[in-house]
């Protein structure tokens, strides 16, 4: 039987990402090897807590897969050092997998201002983050990443709530479990990562999981897309030497012909990677270009079609 009368205040439950650990309470007076290791062994664990979310990860990306395929938006919504992850992996698509820059929506608390230092209640505000779901016109094509360390960060749920009310996919990713983030989202992926070395810094442990769950989230939505082929990131945005190099050695390994060909059809094929492949099997560049736009710029099917 509780002691507790019903006057007596309930004490919300702290998420996991801010309790302490004891074993680290004398932290500051250790050698620096020893804390080092501390915190390498943290990293460990913190790559560890993903795989039981693997399921629902491969889930999530699989129905996200499929509405960014119907011409959708990809949309991340995070506060602070969550929120910056977000950007990073949202940033990283366009050169990476030539995702469309205007297909990407980066919902920060506290605006851009927010990318490079802390804004005062910004990750409070649930009325920014219902005006900025309004004002981009999300809808049922798009897909919002919602990443919360606590799982309940006021405007990650605000904007999560917000996007699933007007039909969008959303996706929750947390730390602790309990939040209302993870409730809130049509997919909840928890990676439980727990106390860190310096309580409550949720940049180490957390953020380390969060990174890794959006890069696997992201990559694997565009290998299903077809930006990937053979392991190689087909669909790279060759802007300087080093990139043009690689895909001339992209080029090299997918058909086996020699620099020069390869560096022709590539101009030919203004940079495009998977165009030059499909120019050096005896196409010119529309009839390429036309004949990956009717696979949905799958180069395997567009091979297929050629009976390669």
């Amino acid at each position: 039987m509780s002691n507790r009368t019903p006057a007596d205040p309930v004490k919300p439950a702290l998420p996991g990402t801010e309790t302490v650990d004891p074993r680290y309470a004398h932290l500051d007076l250790w050698p620096p090897q020893a804390r080092l290791e501390a915190m390498w062994e943290a990293q460990l664990a913190a790559v560890a807590a993903i795989k039981p979310a693997l399921p629902v990860l491969a889930a999530a990306a699989t129905a996200a897969a499929a509405r960014l395929g119907r011409g959708g938006r990809l949309v991340y919504a995070g506060a602070g050092t969550s929120g910056r992850i977000g950007v990073q992996d949202g940033a990283e698509l366009p050169p990476t997998f030539d995702w469309p820059v205007e297909r990407t929506i980066l919902l920060m608390a506290g605006g851009d201002a927010a990318f490079t230092r802390s804004i005062e209640n910004a990750e409070d505000d649930r009325a920014a983050a219902e005006a900025a779901v309004a004002a981009h016109l999300i809808g049922p094509d798009d897909v919002m990443l919602g990443v919360a360390a606590s799982g309940s960060t006021p405007f990650t749920v605000a904007a999560i709530a917000a996007a699933r009310a007007r039909g969008a996919l959303t996706i929750g990713i947390s730390n602790s479990a309990g939040g209302t983030l993870l409730a809130a989202a049509e997919f909840a992926i928890l990676a439980e990562t727990g106390a860190e070395v310096v309580a409550g810094s949720t940049r180490m442990k957390a953020g380390t999981a969060q990174k890794i769950v959006l890069n696997l989230f992201s990559t694997e939505v565009m290998v299903a897309l077809g930006r990937v082929h053979r392991g190689l990131m087909v669909d790279m945005q060759a802007k300087n030497d080093k990139l043009r190099l690689r895909a001339v050695r992209m080029l090299r390994t997918l058909t086996g012909r020699e620099d020069a060909a390869l560096e022709a059809a590539l101009a030919e094929a203004g940079g495009r990677v998977k165009t030059a492949v499909l120019v050096l099997e005896g196409l010119d560049r529309v009839a390429a270009e036309a004949l990956l736009a009717a696979h949905g710029g799958i180069l395997r099917a567009a091979l297929a079609g050629l009976g390669k």
